[in-house]
């Protein structure tokens, strides 16, 4: 039997051409720069590293917090 992840499909690749980040329209990712691909149903949602990180920090607070609510 396959064990779930609550982890969606993510990746870090390369740009290619320049873009706004999905999570802040100020925040430029530049063709070339790494971003962080997060899959959206069918497409493909795209961020900045700087949102990248604030993402996946807020994410793990979340799963720590998952994981000592089932140590109980």
């Amino acid at each position: 039997m396959a064990t779930k992840s609550l982890v969606i499909r993510v990746e870090i690749d390369q740009a290619k051409h320049s873009h706004d980040c999905q999570a802040n329209n100020r925040h430029r990712i530049k063709m070339g720069d790494s971003r962080l691909k997060v899959r959206n149903g069918r497409s493909w949602d795209h961020y900045c590293i700087a949102c990248a990180v604030t993402i996946v920090q807020r994410d793990l607070g979340k799963l720590h917090h998952l994981e000592r609510q089932l140590d109980l």
